[in-house]
């Protein structure tokens, strides 16, 4: 039996209270107004006072209207009949398709129990030399894409969502500007993959409480997927976008404001969505891959701050590529070493000889005079960044170390390297 209520005491932004009792945190409720029907979740509990987040905004809501609780917390479609569709931040069709309502799951459960998770030891190939050579990516696990406006981080989200190597890409956006969105639809469809792809998109001109659905769902979703044997790929954008949700939703709420006015409880909210990721054993997997938006590119800014804290790594956009030395997979340890076996030879050598360009760039622009080392420094610097380092390089894992050494050796001779004898024998001759 719903129950259903008539007296909303406060409206205040998008947040609305209601007298009632017997509800639970986070049920859903529609509220019934002149303009038709929308849906509500509960956010606070204060005795008789709970207070709902109304999806679609306060706007034409009355203290009068009719708040009818339904048991339950939100619930969304799952299953292979969303592949290849388009939907808001609340579930609903954006492609004029029809609404889904087959296997319906909650959204917002506790993340996997840790017991029932594997130590993540399967590489996901993309085709981008920076991160499958440098810094690969591993099946479960959890990475921001570090940023600031104006980088190419959803071209980024895009062009690993059509080459990485995984069954279901499912993405999630949050504040996207209209013309991200037919992006991203334009992208994945050219190269077909929108097929295997799910899209739950929420713009800037929709309500933000709609905002702090999309990764919920999008988690919620592809656990559903994993549990079948499906190995998912999540890709978030963008995660300041979320966060700020959040604060603009805990000042409605009077909230005690932490750090530069987010809520106090940011970790806990950041956690709750990057822990779903998980290698089911026995099953399948989800990967979580987040643009993070660095306000003034401050890393110390609370959003990337409290992500870093959680995540295991991190890419670093900069200047358009993903740069070397603020990216980390704390995880490619895990699966490098069972590619080739040069893999961690090229990776060490090549970062070690690029952190010795950076510095003979600073003796030239110092005015220092340049060794005959230095120059081949600055050659080789200059050839890493065109072959390795460029978004527009798309090859294979071993095609990028075979490059590598093409490079090493149009650039030093074998001893210059460091590299052992055994390797230098068994691969240099090959390339030189």
């Amino acid at each position: 039996m719903y129950k259903l209520y008539t007296n909303i005491i406060q409206i205040a932004g998008d947040v609305i209270t209601v007298e009632a009792e017997g509800v639970g945190y986070l049920e859903i409720a529609q509220v019934s107004t002149s303009r038709g029907t929308s849906l509500a979740q509960v956010i606070r509990i204060d005795e008789e006072k709970v207070s709902l987040q109304v999806f679609a905004g306060s706007k034409g809501v009355s203290t009068e209207d009719r708040v009818r609780f339904l048991g339950h917390q939100i619930q969304v479609a799952s299953g292979d009949n969303l592949l290849g569709r388009v939907f808001n931040g609340s579930g609903a069709p954006l492609d004029k398709g029809p609404e889904v309502l087959d296997n319906m799951i909650e959204v917002g459960k506790p993340s996997v129990n840790p017991v029932k998770r594997i130590i993540p030891n399967k590489m996901i190939r993309t085709g981008i030399p920076m991160v499958d050579l440098f810094n690969s990516l591993v099946e479960s696990q959890k990475l921001p894409i570090f940023s600031i406006a104006g980088e190419p981080y959803n071209e980024l989200l895009a062009r690993i969502a059509i080459q990485a190597e995984v069954d279901i890409i499912i993405l999630g956006g949050m504040g996207l500007k209209y013309d991200d969105y037919l992006f991203f639809r334009d992208v994945l469809e050219e190269h077909g993959a929108l097929s295997r792809s799910i899209l739950f998109i929420h713009t800037a001109a929709d309500p933000v409480v709609e905002c702090l659905l999309v990764p919920d769902i999008s988690l919620a979703v592809a656990e559903q997927f994993a549990l079948a044997g499906k190995r998912v790929l999540v890709l978030l954008t963008d995660m300041t976008n979320f966060c700020d949700a959040l604060k603009e939703i805990a000042i409605t709420m009077e909230q005690v404001p932490s750090n530069r006015g987010y809520p106090g409880d940011l970790y806990s909210q950041l956690a709750a969505r990057y822990e779903k990721a998980v290698d089911f054993e026995g099953a399948g997997s989800i990967t979580i891959l987040a643009a993070t938006t660095m306000p003034g590119d401050d890393v110390t800014h609370p959003v990337p701050d409290n992500t870093g804290y959680i995540t295991e790594g991190q890419f670093y956009l900069k200047g358009g590529v993903i740069e070397p030395f603020g990216s980390l997979s704390r995880l490619k340890q895990q699966v490098n070493g069972k590619t080739r076996d040069d893999h961690r030879t090229i990776m060490d050598t090549m970062i070690q000889l690029f952190a010795n360009y950076r510095e003979a760039l600073e003796k030239q622009a110092m005015g220092f005079v340049m060794s005959s080392w230095d120059k081949k420094l600055l050659s080789y610097g200059r050839i890493f960044e065109e072959k390795m380092m460029s978004l527009k390089v798309n090859i294979p894992l071993e095609k990028a170390l075979d490059q590598g050494w093409e490079i090493l050796a149009e650039c030093f001779e074998p001893e210059e390297t460091g590299i052992k004898k055994t390797m230098i024998e068994k691969y240099w001759k090959k390339n030189k």
